[in-house]
């Protein structure tokens, strides 16, 4: 489960390499994010001269979550990994390439962008 304080490694080249969640979008009260949902989050370490900083504030689309989640024909799919992609405020991804493996469910809450750049999809 991904929470506020958890730490997410980037699967993108926008520069960064890992962020700290620090607000989940959804409610005061809220305090679980699940696979397609926004967080906003900062910066912990990033890639010398690229577009994204240490300390940064970012927006992120969780796109991988080591719970397993269930899909409507009862298979769970779970990753090894907890991880992000990095979204402008159009919901379209920051960077040109994405990397590792990523669910089709992304697709189905509306975010054809970083569908379209994935290289694995699940």
């Amino acid at each position: 489960m991904v929470q506020e304080r958890s730490i997410m490694k980037v699967a993108d080249n926008s520069g960064a390499k890992f962020v700290r969640i620090f607000r989940l979008l959804g409610g005061s009260r809220k305090r679980y994010a699940r696979l397609g949902e926004i967080v906003i989050a900062s910066v912990q370490s990033a890639e010398p001269r690229k577009a994204v900083k240490k300390k940064e504030i970012v927006k992120c689309l969780i796109v991988r979550t080591a719970k397993a989640f269930v899909r409507a024909d009862g298979t769970h799919v779970r990753f090894d990994d907890n991880a992000v992609v990095l979204v402008d405020e159009k919901k379209q991804p920051r960077a040109t390439r994405i990397f590792g493996p990523i669910p089709r469910e992304i697709k189905e809450k509306g975010f054809d962008g970083i569908f379209s750049l994935a290289e694995e999809i699940v």
